[in-house]
């Protein structure tokens, strides 16, 4: 606990940390291998392996472990930025964050808000980030000094209870690959389309699936682009995806 005087600060979690935790440790155990094993390991008939091959094995594990700590850490708060910049902000916008996690993006976007409101909408599901709960996030929110500008809903994307065209800009970022189910996962981008309204934008990044978000919600009537993952800024490379909903049916 911090000590009495100290801000608080806000705990955004490491993302996929199962994950995180098998590459280190496969990674380790490659290198135990390769360091204090034999030689020569036979795999069959006339077939060996040079056991020191596991130590580049090991490295390759141990770095991928790494770079998506150094995302979790680092990388995440700049790519934040990076998607929120995508959009010219006016602050009376209101907002839908779908896999919120514990707030990183409905934090950022919440900043941008000065009549408008950001809500956050999520299952919290541990095995997507540490300690993932509604609780982490509203105290993240208070923290932030957003609570305010923010609502928390415990739904599923592929059944949001919206009426449509209720959001001016949808976020979501390293949610959707985490519903398996493909038909289910594009009912999550149908609802996406959905409760979108005229004019307005969805900004959606991701490792997995991109090209598929991008024609799913082409076949919804919106306008897309799609910008490729950039290996240098984020490990997993993550693509973006900005789907733009025509204003002729705008009545505002």
């Amino acid at each position: 606990m911090p000590s009495s005087g100290t801000p608080a600060r806000p705990d955004y979690g490491i993302d996929a940390p199962g994950v995180i935790r098998n590459f280190f440790l496969l990674g380790a155990l490659c290198a135990a291998i390769g360091v204090l094993g034999p030689r020569q390991l036979a795999l069959g008939g006339q077939v060996t392996l040079d056991v020191r091959s596991l130590l580049w094995v090991a490295g390759l594990l141990l770095a991928e472990g790494a770079l998506m700590l150094l995302y979790s850490l680092r990388g995440k708060f700049r790519h934040r930025d990076r998607m929120l910049a995508l959009y010219a902000w006016r602050g009376d916008e209101r907002v839908l964050d779908v896999g919120t996690g514990r707030g990183l993006l409905l934090v950022g976007a919440a900043r941008h808000l000065t009549s408008g409101h950001a809500v956050g909408l999520d299952i919290w599901q541990r095995a997507d980030l540490s300690a993932n709960s509604r609780e982490r996030t509203e105290r993240n929110l208070a923290i932030e000094a957003v609570s305010d500008r923010c609502t928390l809903v415990s739904e599923a994307a592929q059944q949001m209870s919206f009426p449509d065209g209720s959001f001016d800009v949808v976020l979501s970022n390293l949610c959707l690959h985490n519903i398996y189910d493909g038909p289910a996962r594009r009912r999550a981008l149908a609802e996406i389309a959905r409760v979108l309204r005229p004019g307005g934008v969805a900004i959606i990044s991701d490792y997995r699936h991109t090209r598929a978000y991008a024609r799913e919600l082409r076949v919804a009537g919106l306008q897309v682009e799609r910008r490729p993952a950039n290996w240098l800024r984020t490990f997993p490379p993550l693509a973006i995806v900005i789907a733009r909903k025509s204003a002729a049916t705008d009545r505002r």
